[in-house]
């Protein structure tokens, strides 16, 4: 039977980074993965440029039942460390908008910068190769990993096998399942950052604007997002959508607000006095794109002359705007989120080394620990500083 110090169950951002800082100590490391490419999240991130960290890395950008659990990696490997790494790799990158960083090249060079750093430090890759099971052993301390290539033994093992999210991407619920097996409890997994979608009777006038992108603020409670939404043939997505569905839940309404601060009601008023025999739709398409112009003066039967439209009217088309009460009734699920909230509750977690409590030598790292991001790099630096963390200790 094969023996490894530490064996890593994944090898996507965070078991690739686990596994380099392991055998950057020593030790004889072992990543394992069933898909036959590595990183592959990492390649499609970021429209191929991956979004590899962000410069606004906080707590409050993380949610969990326990949000100041992640604090500890967060602080100890930031996101100006794994800057770093990329600078020190020769990967040119640049800040896009709010703190996100971006690859100037294709996101392959991420990955191909870890599997170097991997190979450097003496680490092993196994790809293709399924994982049956993990046990204790009955004979002493560590653990024994049923393979397809075998049983190996191993005093640490790293589940870094990810959430539940593009599943066509090889993502399943091992890691999970796993942690149940050993006892740790689960906080609900759901998909997060993921486009909403609508009832059939809301896509009737939904699907004609699908394909137009406004900036706008869509809000849920007490969060709120300024960024793109973007209408779609099932409902709605875009930037600020996918930062609003980690927090939406069914039943629940979320409010779009396209004014941008301004007082729509007096420019539709001034436009009125200023040019009166405009339709409103040209007097709206200043505001918002073309065919979403035609859509409220449409749904409020105003296809006149905007001098033509008493002021209330204007008045009530201008509140709309300003908070647009919309009911989801889904999201696309899994099949599209980017990530899955929820995973290994963090109570079972020590905080520092990110190892179960009740089982010296096993740690959990990365998606599949009750911790996820905002949109914007953040689930990456989490990665980073989750698998640096084990890495430092198992």
């Amino acid at each position: 039977m094969e023996q490894r110090d530490v064996i890593v169950l994944g090898a996507g951002a965070a078991g690739l980074f686990a596994g380099i800082e392991a055998a950057r100590r020593g030790r004889r490391v072992l990543v394992i993965d069933h898909a036959k490419a590595p990183g592959e999240k990492i390649r499609i991130s970021g429209g191929g440029r991956c979004n590899f960290t962000n410069l606004g890395i906080a707590p409050d950008r993380f949610l969990s039942k326990n949000p100041r659990f992640a604090l500890s990696a967060l602080k100890r490997y930031t996101q100006w460390d794994f800057i770093a790494r990329m600078d020190a790799a020769g990967i040119a990158w640049h800040e896009k908008t709010l703190g996100q960083l971006f690859c100037d090249g294709p996101a392959t060079q991420v990955v191909d910068m870890l599997l170097r750093d991997l190979a450097a430090a003496g680490g092993e890759l196994w790809l293709g190769c399924a994982i049956q099971g993990v046990k204790a052993r009955t004979t002493g301390p560590g653990y024994e990993v049923e393979t397809q290539r075998g049983i190996l033994r191993a005093a640490s093992v790293i589940v870094a096998t990810g959430g539940k999210s593009i599943p066509k991407m090889g993502a399943t619920g091992f890691g999970y399942r796993l942690a149940e097996e050993f006892g740790l409890p689960l906080v609900e997994t759901r998909p997060a950052l993921v486009p909403l979608t609508f009832a059939e009777q809301e896509l009737v006038w939904m699907k004609p604007l699908a394909g137009v992108a406004v900036e706008g603020r869509v809000s849920h409670g007490r969060h709120s997002f300024d960024e793109a939404m973007l209408f779609t043939h099932r409902g709605l997505s875009g930037p600020a959508v996918l930062q609003i569905s980690s927090f939406w839940r069914e039943g629940d309404p979320v409010t779009l607000d396209l004014s941008h601060g301004r007082d729509l009601a007096a420019a539709l008023r001034q436009a009125k006095v200023e040019f009166p025999k405009i339709a409103l739709r040209t007097a709206l398409g200043r505001l918002v794109p073309e065919r979403l112009a035609r859509y409220f003066e449409q749904a409020f039967g105003a296809e006149t002359a905007i001098g033509t439209l008493p002021n209330p009217l204007l008045d009530q088309i201008a509140a709309q705007m300003r908070s647009w009460r919309l009911m989801p009734v889904g999201s696309e699920g899994y099949r599209t989120a980017e990530v899955t909230l929820g995973g290994v509750d963090t109570d079972a977690l020590d905080a520092k080394t990110m190892q179960a409590k009740a089982h010296p030598g096993l740690y959990f790292i990365g998606e599949v620990v009750d911790v996820t991001g905002w949109l914007g790099g953040y689930n990456f630096q989490w990665a980073w500083s989750s698998g640096w963390a084990a890495g430092q200790v198992a």
